[in-house]
């Protein structure tokens, strides 16, 4: 049965936050199910959020909530073990509505990923994300 993989030990980075306002804007807000708070990225041709998990994990689903106006139409998921380069998953393609969509995955074993958010539909770059899980198994 699939649960959330991020946990209060995952090590989670983002590309930037706007204004550099991480209180308002800053990446706790992607995992804290509050439907008031956002992350919301500065400018840029492409944005991206990094999450180290303290073991590895069995990622087999997606989970993103975009602002309309502020999403990503191709994104894209790698992922490594044990701090070896990273190596694209899979490639996906959000749609640019406020609704929660959810990417199935081929199931992979890692311990780091990177989600990257590429041709964004705000005019200047940005993306703001309310919610994002990774689900999926903890590895034995």
């Amino acid at each position: 049965m699939s649960q959330s993989l991020v946990c209060p030990e995952t090590v989670s980075r983002v590309s930037s936050v706007l204004n550099r306002n991480s209180r308002q804007f800053g990446k706790k807000h992607l995992f804290d199910q509050d439907e008031e708070t956002c992350w919301n990225s500065d400018q840029g041709p492409s944005q991206w959020v990094t999450l180290e998990f303290p073991k590895r994990v069995h990622i087999t689903q997606l989970q993103v909530q975009f602002q309309g106006g502020f999403s990503s139409r191709h994104s894209y998921l790698e992922g490594s073990q044990s701090g070896n380069t990273l190596r694209k998953i899979v490639d996906f393609y959000p749609e640019d509505t406020n609704a929660l969509q959810t990417f199935s995955l081929p199931t992979v074993e890692v311990d780091r990923v990177k989600l990257t958010f590429e041709d964004t539909t705000d005019f200047f770059g940005r993306v703001v994300i309310y919610h994002l899980r990774v689900l999926g198994e903890k590895a034995v």
